[in-house]
């Protein structure tokens, strides 16, 4: 098999000639830019500014002399605009506070602190307060919240809050759609992932605005989640609003990728912490599963795309939902939060859910280890989690910075091995 045949394969239940690998493949899938430099560094490859795959996490966009290395299956349908709302077109190159060089879009402005620290403006413009903060040590941005209004609570407008953070895919964007998802899929063997835009209910990376030049309303984490219970129908106004975007750009998303797509990444809001759900299941299935539902519906009965749905933390409460409402594939899969019992979900959703993630901890093993702790974590978990199928090998979430390079390919040898590869040497 080449490598689109082994992920379609395995996100069809059916057995392929080995594991599909994934780095990169979406942006909670990938790598830290920090860790990415020096991993090229250390595999001998052109010394360049990392292209950067998603602002807010600073991650690399995986090029395809470290896939080809790996030996990763999959590839990145990026939507061509950025965390901030800035095109991504046309890029400039950026220097972390650390000093490793990256390459944002040409419209980023920014400015470097008294202490180091770097703060990013929204839509690049000057304008207004920076809404995003890298510290002097840091490898990824924060969003900067005291620049949103206090609540007025007896005056709440949630329309006229987020009116500025939906808008319809453009001319333009389509195009551009168009011909890179027919790039990737006629001149790659890659399975090719669609970052779909606009359709994450409640990301608390998103909720802040960080491209809206003037936020307000009920934006920060804590207002949030407190909302929920607060103020639902609040809520559930901006989420109305925000479907209506949503089923329009399904369908000029549509239009533009066909067929290109094998799987699209429609959801990447995290509803799990270490040890439950970040709020009751009951309120999910009231406020989020049937708008989700209807999503999923729509994707089911228009395309041949596999749904990938992200979320971090205990969400082993939510997971018949997330089958109820149509989700073929989940991530990150974290195994070290409380009830992800990886041989009961392997035996609960087999045929129901494919599992992309969970090769190692990434909290711990994967940063902490040695390699020789990372290849054994590795090994034992797909043995596990690659029965019968139904299984795309990723660590858990995205690579963090200072995460060794020794140690990031001894996982990724750890696949090798398992599908009787050749090791890379290092």
């Amino acid at each position: 098999m080449n490598s689109r045949e082994r992920v379609v394969a395995v996100i069809n239940h059916k057995i392929p000639d080995k594991v599909p690998v994934d780095l990169g493949g979406t942006c909670v899938s990938s790598i830290s830019a920090t860790a990415y430099y020096r991993l090229r560094e250390a595999l001998g490859l052109e010394k360049k500014p990392v292209e950067i795959f998603e602002m807010l996490q600073f991650v690399a966009k995986v090029d395809d002399d470290v896939r080809q290395g790996l030996g990763v299956d999959t590839i990145p349908l990026p939507y061509p605009v950025d965390t901030l709302g800035n095109s991504l077109k046309e890029r400039k190159e950026f220097i972390t506070p650390i000093g490793i060089p990256a390459l944002v879009s040409k419209n980023s402005e920014w400015d470097v602190l008294s202490d180091g620290s770097v703060v990013m403006y929204p839509c690049g413009d000057r304008s207004v307060p920076p809404s995003l903060h890298m510290l002097n040590d840091g490898m990824y941005f924060d969003n900067i919240t005291d620049r949103i209004p206090e609540i007025d609570e007896d005056n709440l407008r949630p329309l006229e809050d987020f009116k500025d953070d939906f808008s319809f895919i453009s001319d333009d964007i389509a195009e551009h759609l168009l011909k890179e998802s027919k790039r990737l899929f006629t001149e790659t063997d890659y399975a090719v992932v669609g970052q779909f835009p606009g359709a994450m209910f409640g990301d608390s990376g998103l909720n802040p605005g960080p491209g809206i030049k003037r936020p307000r309303g009920i934006r920060k984490m804590d207002d949030w989640l407190m909302a929920h219970l607060l103020h639902p129908e609040y809520l559930e106004a901006v989420y109305d609003m925000q479907m209506e975007f949503v089923m329009r750009n399904l369908e000029i998303y549509r239009q533009a990728v066909g067929g290109n797509i094998q799987v699209i990444l429609v959801n990447s809001a995290d509803f799990g912490t270490q040890n439950a759900e970040m709020i009751a299941p009951e309120i999910y299935r009231k406020i989020y599963k049937p708008r989700c539902k209807r999503i999923n519906d729509w994707i089911h009965e228009n395309t041949n795309w596999k749904i990938m749905y992200h979320s971090c933390g205990s969400i082993v409460n939510l997971l018949d939902d997330f089958v109820e409402m149509g989700v073929d594939i989940i991530n990150p899969v974290q195994l070290s939060a409380k009830g992800m019992d990886a041989k009961m979900l392997k035996e609960k959703y087999k045929g129901r859910l494919v599992f992309w993630g969970g090769g190692i901890d990434t909290q711990k093993t994967l940063p902490f280890g040695t390699p020789e702790e990372v290849r054994r974590e590795a090994l034992e978990r797909l043995e596990l989690l690659s029965k019968g199928s139904g299984y795309i090998f990723n660590p858990v979430h995205n690579i963090v910075g200072k995460t060794s390079v020794k140690n990031i390919l001894a996982f990724f040898n750890a696949a090798k091995e398992f599908n009787g590869d050749s090791l890379i040497a290092y």
